[in-house]
């Protein structure tokens, strides 16, 4: 048991603090019950923390603070969305805060889902997933998801070269090229958009 546990918390440490799993993610390696027994106790050891039902995270720590900061809600939405097997994406201010556009942490987090209509309170904040018809998730890569729904939220009068250069420093040229062969079907003028942040 003590080198299942270990194994699991190395790959907990491989993906570094912040990190928000399920026991989904180490199924094809290990038995359902070892796991359960390996994050029982790593929860009850303080290295991990449960988050809400099912979902842990390996919690991040601010030196500055010196305490352990809230759960990271994206992190949190993605394991629970590998989880289900949903397609997900940001919306609204989840995914302008995520872009940098906002720098206000929102207290409802709202993405677009492929699955069920549910809701999540994690801490201070609510999670939540809208059943959305496929089209609006459909994008193949995340990024061209998170870009559109923020550039979607602000609305075209708000978008200006502030805005372009925020979304551009967050891109590199290789997702730049992906998006604009994934954003073709988006709306012209965000469309329009992509092409300056990608130009």
């Amino acid at each position: 048991m003590q080198a299942i546990e270990q194994s699991i918390l190395s790959r907990i440490y491989g993906r570094g603090r912040g990190w928000s799993f399920t026991k989904t993610d180490f199924v094809a390696e290990f038995g359902e019950v070892n796991i359960h027994q390996a994050l029982s106790s790593l929860t009850k050891a303080g290295t991990i923390r449960r988050v809400c039902h099912g979902v842990y995270d390996y919690p991040r720590f601010s030196e500055l603070l010196k305490q352990t900061l809230s759960p990271d809600i994206d992190q949190v939405a993605q394991a629970l969305a590998r989880k289900f097997n949903w397609r997900i994406l940001p919306s609204g201010d989840a995914a302008l805060n995520l872009l940098g556009l906002s720098t206000q942490v929102p207290g409802k987090w709202v993405y677009l889902s492929d699955g069920p209509s549910r809701e999540y309170e994690i801490g201070k904040h609510v999670l939540v997933f809208r059943k959305s018809p496929l089209k609006d998730v459909g994008f193949k890569y995340r990024e061209s998801g998170l870009v559109v729904q923020a550039l979607k939220a602000l609305g075209k009068e708000r978008v200006d070269d502030a805005v372009v250069a925020t979304i551009r420093q967050q891109l590199d040229a290789k997702t730049c090229e992906r998006i604009l062969k994934d954003a073709r079907s988006s709306t012209s003028w965000i469309f329009q958009i992509i092409k300056q942040v990608c130009g």
